[in-house]
């Protein structure tokens, strides 16, 4: 366990407050501590209201904020002496405490306070921190969990048994921890939960995190019998897109809505999934209650997505009472000899968090079945946590999801232009989006993992399936497909056109296509909502020009493609539609040179060309990019085989 903590750094953050953001990025930095909005960090301090009374605040940690990211404003200041007399009362539902830390907020837009609250509050100590640390959990995660704690800590830190997070656990607290806390108390442990440290200053409370957490470890290594056996990870004996795409398609018919599937095929994972006692250790639960929420109880061991699903029917009929809704039934985790870990989620960010969520659990899992035998809580436990209201408000947290939540699409030619601003529009429709183009700058144009770009000449045929399964095993399907690669070549009469030119261009704006849709089509079948495809063509199909032979014809062949495909697909429910503009300007195709010579062709001056329409407007990319995507939304849902100009109107179109 590392201190983080660095003069220099902490130099540069003044104040109490401050220095509190400070240490609890420390923390959210080592995700052995915390993971994607887990923990929470707190300071009290003196203030001075409007009417000069002086009274003491805990900034707590907001809800929904990430300790690795956190600034001043996501620590929600609540008045102390509330807290403290609320910790004495008999009991407090949900909905009270929830009400009572909201009304005593000293600032109205601040985020909600965590649902720790209260134990912030009532333990005596000026800087409070609390994380999940693996160490500590895979310790307290075995069958004598309580006893090798104590034989770890001794008297440096309070022991509290279980109990729900919220007001309960806060009064637990309140009554155990004045009762035994000794002069030599540096800490709190919450058996299968997590740590808390404390100090009168951010470095000392986070420096009794870090020895705390790394007592646990030596403790965990001197145990240690064995190292964990990886395996090399072995070569595909089988595409593994259409078994993922499958998965998928199962899940999200189970679930109601579309989920993106991440694949994790590695050593660690594999050698995990191919234990002989993984029946035994992946079915217990998770490493502490609050991962419920993101993970499920329990992993799907194998593919049966169906039997997974009556199981967590069965569970939730054992448990739940007559205010429950149940959830989806639809795994979060699957565990799989040939495919190692795969997660799902609504997002491709969800269904990462996921991941490392179940990388650490594994961890902790192997860690605690070296110490005799991993143990989480009991599957009652687990529901309180799952179905509690408070914890569910964390992922429904936030406005309705975006339209294409869920969704995967793929976008050629996605590095400029067009398809570009397609993959711009897709992003924020909440798609995940695959996109593939000869340009190298594709692989880091978008920093999100929604977006994966693929380097991709989509004319050599062998690259561009292989792309495109890259692609389905990233994010475990397809829903959606822009077809937008294309090249315009110099102007050029029929006399003149030589014959590498016209291959080249049928090579780029025809074939490259045909193969996309062929290889495709498998995939798209599977969409949950159906499949949508958008052909960026061209006005040039329905009303070509001299001097553009090449690209007129192969518009035009592949404009006769969408159609046939249309005729051919419809019985899947797959959508196909064209979109044609005329005179994008600020894309790749138009260079100085072309953008001269078809003004020149016209007898009209550059800027006199790009209005050249009845409208008298300029065609932008994101105007082309935002209709063809539009396309793919419900709004037209009764709509396929349609070709829509987008040109400003052009006589010889209408």
């Amino acid at each position: 366990m590392q201190n983080r903590w660095k003069d220099e750094e902490a130099s540069q953050y003044k104040g109490d407050l401050p220095l509190r953001v400070y240490t609890s990025r420390l923390l959210g930095r080592d995700p052995s501590l915390v993971l994607h909005g887990g923990g929470n960090t707190s300071v009290k301090l003196s203030e001075t209201n409007l009417v000069g009374e002086t009274e003491l605040i805990l900034y707590v940690k907001g809800s929904g904020w990430d300790l690795a990211t956190i600034e001043a404003a996501g620590f929600a200041p609540v008045r102390l002496s509330p807290l403290l007399k609320l910790a004495k009362l008999d009991c407090l539902s949900d909905a009270q405490m929830v009400n009572e830390l909201k009304t005593q907020m000293t600032l109205a837009s601040a985020p909600s306070p965590s649902v720790e609250t209260i134990l912030h509050a009532i333990l005596p100590y000026r800087y409070v921190d609390h994380t999940h640390a693996d160490a500590v959990v895979s310790v307290t995660n075995t069958v004598n969990g309580l006893e090798r704690i104590q034989e770890i800590y001794g008297n440096k830190v309070v022991i509290i048994p279980y109990i729900m997070p919220g007001f309960d656990l806060a009064k637990l607290c309140a009554q155990k921890f004045p009762l035994e806390a000794t002069d030599n108390t540096i800490g709190m442990v919450l058996m299968n939960h997590g740590i808390f440290s404390f100090g009168e200053t951010a470095q000392e409370s986070y420096a009794k995190m870090i020895y705390l957490v790394e007592l646990a470890e030596i403790y965990l290594k001197n145990q240690r019998n064995s190292q964990y056996f990886t395996a090399p990870i072995p070569q595909k004996t089988e595409k593994l897109a259409p078994i993922l795409a499958n998965l998928r398609y199962e899940s999200a018919k189970i679930a109601g809505f579309p989920l993106i599937l991440s694949s994790q095929r590695t050593s660690k994972t594999l050698s995990f999934a191919k234990r002989a006692d993984i029946t035994a250790i992946s079915q217990k639960g998770p490493a502490t209650p609050d991962h419920v929420i993101r993970t499920k109880r329990l992993p799907l061991l194998g593919r049966d997505i169906s039997a997974y699903a009556e199981a967590y029917q069965a569970y939730f009929t054992a448990h739940a009472s007559p205010s429950h809704k149940m959830l989806d039934a639809s795994p979060r985790i699957m565990i799989d000899p040939e495919l190692g870990l795969c997660t799902l989620g609504k997002t491709a960010k969800d269904a990462q968090i996921v991941a490392d969520i179940y990388d650490h659990t594994i961890d902790v899992i192997l860690a605690a079945t070296e110490l005799g035998g991993y143990q989480a809580l009991s599957a009652k436990e687990l529901f309180e946590v799952e179905y509690w209201e408070l914890e569910q408000a964390k992922l429904n947290k936030g406005a309705k999801n975006p339209i294409f939540t869920g969704e995967i699409a793929l976008v050629t030619g996605a590095a400029s232009g067009i398809g570009q601003a397609c993959v711009d529009s897709l992003l924020q429709r909440g798609a995940a989006v695959m996109g593939l183009d000869i340009n190298p700058a594709i692989e880091a144009m978008k920093d999100t993992v929604n977006f994966y770009g693929v380097t991709c000449d989509i004319t050599h045929e062998s690259a561009l399936i292989k792309a495109i399964e890259q692609g389905i095993e990233r994010f475990g399907g397809l829903d959606m497909v822009v077809l937008n690669a294309g090249i315009f070549p110099k102007s050029c009469r029929i006399q003149d056109l030589d014959s590498a030119t016209w291959q080249k261009v049928m090579a780029i704006n025809l074939d490259a296509n045909l193969t996309i849709l062929r290889e495709s089509y498998p995939y798209l079948k599977l969409a949950p909502n159906g499949a949508r495809v958008v052909v960026i063509g061209s006005k040039n199909v329905p009303a070509p020009g001299p001097g553009a032979a090449a690209y007129s014809v192969s518009k035009a062949a592949l404009n006769q493609l969408m159609r046939v495909a249309v005729l051919e697909w419809s019985k899947d429910n797959i959508r196909i539609n064209a979109v044609h503009p005329n005179g994008v300007f600020d894309t790749g195709i138009w260079t100085d040179e072309v953008l001269k010579s078809r003004a020149h062709h016209y007898g009209l001056t550059v800027e006199d060309y790009k209005t050249h329409n009845l409208l008298k407007v300029e065609v932008t990319r994101q105007s082309v990019a935002e209709l063809a995507i539009e396309m793919c939304s419900p709004l037209f849902a009764c709509t396929t085989g349609a070709q829509i100009p987008i040109d400003g109107g052009n006589e010889r179109v209408i």
